[in-house]
């Protein structure tokens, strides 16, 4: 490996072990960027790759520790002079079902990962982006937060809590010069598709993580002007053309069709 000599832009990303995650740590690798992969489980997918000596920093973390945040911040931070230019928060899990159905131990389990971790997340993350010019955070959304989707009713709703919280976020971290976004993307290829939702019977699963991963290393990396001033970023024709819908509709309309679609 050949020592890196100067200071590449750096990027965090949680839940950087599969999927989407390991897609956008792969991508911004391509770029030259030092990586954070961090994840409750080890980054494994790198063994063989060329790299550069210091351009990937694997890590433990779980998001639903704060402690455990700062820490691993601290041991990435450590790789890259105190220096964060972007920040992916990324991981997700997801539980089907009817709610009644629905273990309450796996209720809070997704809560803890989905909302508050992504709430750890942007808190742990602030002090290092605010530090630099031009930083970035974007967080995973879904289309599944255009309407409430039965069948995966606490996932949806956890993603709406992403969407909100980015729209909040955008407007608190503005004075401190962050860009703050999220991906809202329908169904990819990856662990969270591997459940029994009627939508995915109904729209499919057409998307690989990698489609995903081009739109966040975009938005992280290289943004148009437009992408800069659009807070939430679709992924595919049909979840861009499902958005604009349900932003110019009113609830009956946007009940009615999600019915007709995953009802």
């Amino acid at each position: 490996m050949e020592k890196l000599s100067f200071r590449r832009k750096a990027v965090f990303i949680s839940g950087g072990a599969s999927g989407i995650g390991m897609e956008t740590a792969k991508k911004m690798l391509e770029r030259g960027w030092v990586v954070g992969s961090y994840d409750i489980v080890p980054t494994e997918w790198h063994r063989g790759l060329d790299l550069d000596e210091g351009q990937l920093v694997t890590g433990h973390l779980d998001v639903r520790s704060f402690a455990d945040w700062e820490r691993a911040l601290r041991d990435f931070t450590a790789h890259t002079d105190g220096e964060l230019d972007a920040f992916f928060n990324n991981a997700g899990v997801i539980v089907d079902g009817r709610i009644a159905q629905q273990d309450p131990d796996r209720i809070q389990w997704l809560s803890d990962i989905n909302c508050v971790g992504v709430s750890y997340g942007a808190k742990a993350c602030h002090p290092y982006l605010k530090k630099t010019k031009g930083s970035v955070m974007v967080s995973m959304s879904s289309a599944s937060a255009i309407y409430g989707q039965p069948e995966i009713s606490t996932y949806s709703a956890s993603k709406f809590y992403v969407k909100g919280l980015t729209e909040a976020l955008s407007l608190e971290w503005a004075r401190d010069g962050i860009r703050v976004h999220d991906l809202a993307p329908l169904w990819a290829k990856t662990k969270v598709a591997e459940v029994n939702a009627r939508s995915i019977r109904t729209l499919g699963v057409r998307l690989e993580a990698s489609d995903v991963a081009d739109v966040a290393q975009r938005v992280l990396a290289d943004p148009s002007f437009y992408d800069t001033l659009r807070v939430h970023h679709g992924v595919s024709v049909t979840d861009k053309v499902l958005k604009a819908l349900s932003d110019f509709s009113p609830d009956i309309v946007r009940r009615l069709v999600t019915k007709i679609l995953v009802g």
